[in-house]
């Protein structure tokens, strides 16, 4: 194992407690983070091209081969979140750009941290990954439309332009890479063990970018209740994920990846976006999001462990993301 995956590994043991580290660094020294904000959709394009590499045609032929569980996985995703976050704001009374950044991170695709859960939690990782591509896939309509319909009353929601960033930011860096997979195979499988540590430093860099330039408006009265409301959130995804996973009468396996592909964001997607059209306060739900989600998650993924006797299935995934 080289070094460079050594460290990797060092870093994803202990990757939640890094992140709240370097959220209160940068919330106490906003000016090492400041220069990354201009590059934040940089950053997030270097995870989705290793997101990219890691995939092969095979994960594809596997959602053709088996899709209904990926299907439902991935409409239960883009009708839950987004509407438990409309919900949530009606409840709480948000408006503006707090309401509008709460339903941008519910209209994100999943996480890829989600398919790290489901690992530890003995979860089916091959159908959280498939369900992670697919709902990546489908970001550049299922965004912007979800976000028309549900927050077009808080802000104005720039459509199109949403539609075209998101295909630039999302789909382009992700079909470089299963191109360059394709057509390189075995040479390119030898730096993704490297992919890890890449990706874990560029969402610190976006947690860091994003921290600092809302350095004025993190704690105040007008985003007091958007901590609640992302902790709700992201718990009443997990719940009405399993619920359903339950319902449509799936294996515990299952179930355990479909609640985390349910209640876990790509709130790295959320805050790039949020920066790039709306204002920084949008992109407060998602900065917190992304930390809280990694705390819950991993509680939720120890917790189903300790109460399984079965072992994790194995699967390769070589990328993570907030």
């Amino acid at each position: 194992m080289s070094k460079v995956e050594r460290l990797g590994k060092l870093i994803g043991r202990w990757f939640t407690l890094l992140v709240v580290l370097w959220a209160a660094f940068n919330y106490a020294v906003p000016q090492a983070s400041l220069w990354l904000v201009p590059n934040i959709s940089y950053l997030l394009g270097i995870i989705l091209f290793g997101m990219g590499l890691t995939l092969k045609i095979d994960d594809f032929e596997r959602i053709a081969k088996k899709p209904l569980p990926v299907i439902a996985g991935t409409v239960a995703h883009y009708v839950i979140m987004p509407t438990l976050a409309w919900v949530l704001c009606l409840i709480f009374q948000l408006k503006g750009a707090t309401a509008a950044g709460v339903i941008l991170v519910g209209s994100c695709p999943s996480g890829t941290s989600s398919s790290v859960m489901a690992y530890l939690s003995g979860g089916d990782v091959a159908l959280d990954v498939s369900i992670e591509t697919l709902s990546t896939l489908l970001a550049p309509v299922a965004l912007p439309g979800l976000l028309l319909l549900f927050a077009g009353k808080y802000i104005d929601i720039p459509t199109a332009s949403l539609f075209l960033s998101t295909v630039k930011i999302v789909l382009f860096p992700i079909i470089l890479g299963v191109v360059l997979h394709s057509i390189f195979g075995k040479k390119i499988e030898k730096v993704t063990h490297t992919l890890p540590l890449v990706s874990q430093v560029a969402i610190l860099m976006i947690v860091g970018a994003v921290i600092a330039a809302n350095h004025d408006n993190l704690f105040t009265a007008a985003t007091a209740l958007v901590i609640p409301v992302v902790i709700l959130h992201n718990l009443s995804g997990y719940g009405l994920g399993y619920l359903f996973s339950k319902m449509i009468q799936l294996h515990d396996p299952q179930r355990k990846a479909i609640t985390f592909e349910v209640g876990m964001q790509d709130s790295s997607l959320g805050a790039t976006l949020a920066i790039k059209y709306f204002v920084p306060a949008a992109a407060i739900p998602s900065t917190i999001f992304s930390i809280w989600h990694n705390i819950s998650g991993s509680i939720l993924a120890s917790y189903w462990r300790t109460k399984s006797s079965s072992e994790p299935k194995s699967v390769k995934t070589n990328f993570s993301k907030a």
